[in-house]
């Protein structure tokens, strides 16, 4: 296939997972049946975005750049959200390169569905698109994994080419003057897919005296999740903590406000942080936090707009490293 070919076929599969094919709802259904934490809702977020900015033609002719030197890239993908590992999937794709993908076992259902659909539209493309248990013979690799798993991959795939990614999470600063509708879209950036994806905000800056209750009752929207049971058992466990260790807290009744210096905050938990406001003081706590290596995105006033954070286009990639421009020049 030539580039434009690839475009056409991915335009074709963002029509079909737009669509209610049935064989598309099962494999929905199966998804969230093997993974509790993919709920419906959730399972449509991730599809919704990836076919309103990730497979629209023109979107991905403006994009899109494809290799003169086709090799095997291997992909070892995340599982902490549905899909998580499509858009490295995508840019080996338009490349033009072939891969081997590890699949995580919590996110194994969807991308094999839709890959198999790719190849019954071009049988050509089962020799370019393998799932593997274990990659080997690969000339270059992708990894996406926590911490401990990013020194394992350094020590296997270091002396190829490759990227290699590990625990990141987002943060928001606030200054005061949020509106209710800002703070609706903040509680999306929030607790949209459990809070799980290192897109999701899990520390909130904030000025001294700033008011939580607002803030409080715009993620009142996500109460629901007090019904899903791995969520609760966290919640529960995250509270009986604090209560136990005497931490002041604030809560809603689905999930808990700590104050806290540290920017990886559990399941059922907001950290916050006060600053010290003046005017300029904004713009120094960005200036700061862009230099951190562990945040992947700041929302807020001048920075990532609030409900955009779990929104990616095409070019935001993963800790900042231009996956499709690394595919390119892969000797």
């Amino acid at each position: 296939m030539n580039l434009r070919q690839r475009i056409e076929m991915l335009g074709r599969l963002g029509d079909y997972m737009a669509s209610a094919d049935p064989a598309w709802v099962s494999a929905k259904e199966r998804a969230f049946a093997l993974n509790p934490w993919f709920v419906p809702a959730f399972i449509e977020q991730s599809v919704d975005n990836i076919v309103r900015q990730y497979l629209q033609p023109a979107l991905l002719e403006a994009w899109a750049a494809e290799t003169v030197n086709p090799r095997n890239v291997g992909v070892v993908m995340a599982g902490n959200i549905p899909l998580v590992g499509f858009h490295d999937f995508l840019c080996v794709f338009v490349s033009g390169h072939r891969q081997t993908i590890k699949l995580s076992s919590k996110d194994n259902v969807l991308l094999p569905h839709l890959v198999g659909r790719l190849t019954e539209w071009a049988p050509g493309l089962k020799e370019t698109i393998v799932f593997a248990e274990v990659l080997k013979g690969c000339d270059a690799y992708i990894a996406t994994g926590s911490g401990n798993s990013s020194r394992y991959f350094e020590y296997y795939f270091g002396r190829y080419p490759s990227i290699i990614r590990r625990n990141r999470t987002s943060v928001a600063l606030l200054d005061g003057t949020e509106t209710p509708g800002e703070l609706d879209q903040l509680a999306d950036d929030i607790q949209l897919y459990f809070g799980l994806g290192c897109r999701n905000v899990t520390k909130v800056y904030v000025p001294g005296g700033y008011d939580f209750l607002p803030l409080l009752h715009a993620l009142r929207r996500y109460a629901w999740f007090f019904d899903h049971h791995k969520y609760r058992n966290n919640y529960d466990y995250q509270l009986a903590s604090y209560l136990m260790n005497s931490r002041f807290y604030m809560t809603n009744d689905s999930i808990v406000l700590l104050e806290q210096k540290e920017l990886f905050s559990p399941i059922g938990t907001l950290y916050y942080e006060f600053y010290k406001y003046d005017a300029a003081a904004p713009a120094r706590m960005r200036e700061s936090l862009e230099g951190n290596t562990d945040i992947q995105c700041i929302a807020g006033h001048g920075a990532l707009p609030f409900g955009a954070a779990q929104k990616p286009l095409l070019g935001d990639y993963a800790d900042g490293v231009d996956t499709l421009a690394f595919l390119t020049r892969i000797p």
